[in-house]
């Protein structure tokens, strides 16, 4: 018998992980708390996946009531941004049993020690498995109603339990679905290997400009060597922080060469616009997007909180999330991942290292 899959979530990842894990036999339920992002998917019973992945693939359900969804599932994979990780763990907690795997795709930086925080705080008893994925399994966007575009499928993505002995146990378990799925060190390398952290609020900040004349553009493909160098100058920052906690951290230019196809070129620029993956992917119309609301209080701010504690100079992404709070009005200091929310708060490298390893 195979394995119950949960999907929470209905955006562009959640639609390609139900209709690919139903085209293969799996009996697949989808959760979400807002009615209307769902009746296309009600109406159609299922998941049309067209791109590298052609098929319909039918769901047992899909509804706004999350126990029928969670109570039997042997794996909840939990595919919302991340700024949603800590309602889903909220909304998961009345209806948890033991042994069940609990997967964020992807965790962005700290989303198990924040979703692990709050079922403590429930006062959750039931032993689950709590992972993370370093990044999105699929590139993919929706491409109509019940209808999702799988541009490609990454070649291997790391991912972590907290806390790191729980890795394996979940990997057995995984890997027959998806073994694409490597381990990670622990969930310090899987957050400060957190790619989307770097493109996406450096890319959008940067080209306000562009978005507010209203002419579309493509996000990827259409980025200026320019950005793509401040990209490096971040990515160098983030390398540093992962450097001082003793993580083996891939730079973007090594992370686009393990999970695509056919990239070339030396420089990230040339790397980025070689990814036939990027190609049509469109840049938001908005700064109104979760580039920017999700990528920075759940991307930047702790690994800029894990920079302090490692007393580790980042003044590119310091300042660039600065950029994010005026843009939005916003404290995404205080909103977002900080230290204090992460439970590492006045801890130090060691106490850290020692945490996420359940040491």
């Amino acid at each position: 018998m195979k394995p119950q899959i949960a999907i929470l979530g209905a955006g562009n990842g959640a639609h390609a992980f139900a209709g690919d894990l139903a085209m293969r036999g799996y009996p697949v339920r989808l959760y979400n708390k807002f009615a209307n992002e769902i009746v296309d998917l009600q109406l159609a019973r299922g998941v049309k996946c067209e791109g590298v992945i052609e098929g319909f693939g039918a769901l047992e359900l899909v509804t706004t009531d999350i126990a029928p969804v969670i109570a039997d599932a042997d794996f909840i994979l939990v595919v919302v941004p991340a700024s949603a990780h800590a309602f889903m763990a909220e909304a998961c907690a009345p209806h948890l049993r033991d042994h069940q795997v609990i997967i964020l795709n992807p965790g962005r930086t700290g989303g198990a020690l924040e979703f692990r925080s709050v079922l403590n705080r429930l006062g959750v008893k039931a032993r689950v498995f709590v992972g993370e994925a370093q990044t999105l399994l699929y590139t993919c966007r929706i491409s109509g109603p019940a209808r999702v575009k799988i541009s490609s499928v990454k070649n291997r993505v790391t991912l972590a339990a907290f806390p790191a002995h729980d890795t394996q146990p979940v990997l057995e378990r995984l890997n027959p679905l998806y073994p694409q799925f490597i381990a990670a060190a622990d969930v310090l390398e899987t957050g400060l290997d957190n790619i989307g952290a770097m493109f996406h609020p450096t890319t959008t900040i940067l080209s306000v400009g562009r978005i507010e004349s209203g002419v579309p553009f493509e996000f990827y493909r259409d980025m200026t060597p320019s950005i793509a160098h401040f990209i490096e100058v971040m990515d160098a920052e983030r390398l540093a922080v992962a450097k001082a906690f003793g993580i083996q951290a891939q730079s973007a230019c090594e992370w686009l060469a393990r999970s695509y196809e056919g990239i070339v070129g030396d420089t990230l620029y040339e790397r980025i616009q070689s990814n036939v993956a990027y190609r049509g992917i469109a840049a938001p119309r908005s700064i109104d997007t979760r580039y920017i609301w999700e990528d920075v209080p759940t991307g930047l701010v702790p690994m800029v909180a894990l920079g302090q504690i490692a007393h580790v100079p980042m003044p590119a992404c310091e300042g660039l999330a600065k950029v994010a709070c005026a843009l939005q009005g916003r404290d995404f200091w205080q909103a977002g991942r900080n230290a204090r929310q992460l439970g590492i708060e006045g801890l130090g490298i060691v106490q850290v290292k020692v945490m996420v390893r359940g040491d």
